[in-house]
């Protein structure tokens, strides 16, 4: 505790200054810490990202949802090299494709907040995302993560009897790499909102990886995106919980 006198030698102008006080003082004048971008909802201006956003919109309004995609661009690829496997998989399960290429975490929160699950009450939502936010020092590992559990905790509350399948960020690189490691933390710490009811959490990084750690072009031809190989490994890794948590007797026969 110090003491200050506006007047030296007056008590009644003394002012007793304790460290709390000082803490108070410098604290007041410190700003406010703005919330990382990954948390902060923000669409695109690019014209093809808006169209797809209303194009969406539109198909759910459309009703007769059961299940939803959510992620970038290694989801959106369900539409072309993962097309034949989304059919046979998917097909007959009323499912939706949310994907939106470079989508980052903000990204998909303004789209969730913007129409792309308004009206609609899916059994289940599987979410990716997350790799576009891992490109070099744009994003630090805890604003990821809080990018992803911000996306789920916002389907949660919009779609409060979906359960999510949350899926660990695929691996990418052709072999272990500082990114790679990046991802890895990210994804220890998402796992961690896991409740095995209404939210489940898988790590499939396994599926697409060689025995040395390495990732073959034959299953990411450019060691990210998945060829129909990848799609049908993807498909295949999270059938049993997909089919569980759709609560089907049966998972649909493989052609």
């Amino acid at each position: 505790m110090s003491r200050t006198c506006l007047i030296p030698g007056s008590m009644l102008l003394c002012l007793t200054v304790t460290a709390l006080t000082w803490t108070a003082i410098v604290a007041a004048d410190t700003k406010t810490a703005e919330p990382s971008a990954a948390v902060t909802p923000a669409p695109r201006a690019a014209s093809w990202w808006m169209d797809r956003h209303r194009s969406i919109n539109e198909r759910v309004q459309a009703g007769n949802v059961d299940l939803i995609w959510i992620g970038d661009s290694i989801t959106q690829g369900w539409e072309t090299a993962g097309a034949k496997v989304w059919q046979e998989f998917y097909g007959n399960r009323r499912a939706v494709n949310l994907g939106f290429s470079g989508d980052q975490t903000q990204h998909v929160l303004w789209r969730s907040e913007n129409g792309n699950v308004n009206g609609i009450a899916p059994k289940v939502a599987v979410i990716m995302i997350g790799t576009n936010n891992s490109n070099d020092d744009d994003f630090s590992v805890d604003e990821i993560s809080d990018g992803v559990k911000a996306i789920v905790k916002l389907i949660r509350e919009k779609l409060p009897e979906t359960r999510v399948l949350l899926l660990g960020i695929f691996p990418r690189g052709a072999r272990p790499n500082a990114q790679r490691d990046k991802i890895s933390a990210v994804n220890e710490k998402i796992e961690t909102i896991a409740d095995a009811t209404m939210i489940r959490y898988a790590n499939i990084a396994d599926a697409f990886l060689e025995k040395d750690g390495s990732i073959s072009r034959e299953i990411m031809p450019d060691t990210l995106h998945l060829s129909p190989k990848g799609y049908q490994l993807w498909a295949k890794a999270i059938e049993p919980i997909v089919a569980e948590m759709l609560e089907e007797m049966r998972p649909p026969e493989s052609k």
